[in-house]
């Protein structure tokens, strides 16, 4: 069964939102505040995607919850829940590690779809791939989708996988935010092209000496960014 879990304190979002995933093939494990959420998942470890509201009661947001889950697994698939259109909490989810973000109010059926793509890549639909992306000093194993470093494994999103997968397959040359939207997210996401420009940022902190200096993921100024090592 394909575990979901969400968090939503809000009774009648979160009841809105396990009635749609149900109906798309979800088992959902509730949550109502951030502690009930990690002991959810402490005792779900076969959760593949988190849905996580912003604004909870207690002392810990979203945030908290998604730094605390990224802290002890890079694999599972986060997505943040919000009402507010600020840019900076988008930002803000995406820097703590989430994958994508949904804004409040959103329709059963893209939210379904932001779950399906992500599920995908977090429940490991490409692991039929075999074999190694070797570019010193990294080595991308497809296999097991972990990357190394210098012999020293960096730990990835999944979402980050798959955009580093996609700069190794194409070194040297210059992708467009749009081609990476689609590689990534598919050519039925519903979101903003921006996601691109912070899962790189995010990547550039994990992969580069000088992340503000980078020299392994650069930017096309107008275009999008390239691959080169």
């Amino acid at each position: 069964m394909k575990k979901v879990l969400v968090l939503e304190d809000e009774d009648n979002i979160r009841s809105f939102v396990v009635i749609n995933l149900k109906r798309a093939g979800y088992e959902i494990i509730e949550a109502s505040d951030g502690e009930q959420a990690l002991a959810q998942l402490r005792r779900n470890p076969d959760v593949k995607v988190a849905l996580l509201d912003i604004m909870l009661p207690g002392n810990m947001d979203g945030f908290e919850v998604c730094r605390r889950i990224r802290a002890s697994d890079s694999q599972i698939g986060i997505i943040m829940l919000t009402a507010r259109t600020q840019e900076m909490d988008k930002v803000t989810g995406l820097m703590t590690g989430a994958d994508d973000y949904v804004t409040k109010p959103f329709s059963p059926a893209e939210l379904t779809a932001r779950v399906d793509a992500l599920f995908r890549r977090a429940g490991g639909e490409a692991f039929n791939d075999s074999g190694e992306l070797v570019q010193p000093p990294f080595r991308l194993n497809t296999r097991n989708r972990t990357l190394e470093k210098n012999d020293q494994r960096i730990k990835l999103t999944q979402v980050e996988y798959s955009v580093i997968k996609l700069f190794m397959e194409n070194p040297g040359k210059a992708l467009s935010r749009e081609e990476i939207l689609d590689a990534v997210w598919g050519r039925d996401y519903f979101g903003e092209v921006k996601i691109v420009d912070v899962n790189v940022r995010r990547l550039r902190i994990k992969i580069e000496d000088d992340p503000t200096n980078p020299c392994y993921v650069t930017t096309v100024w107008g275009f999008g960014y390239k691959w080169g090592v």
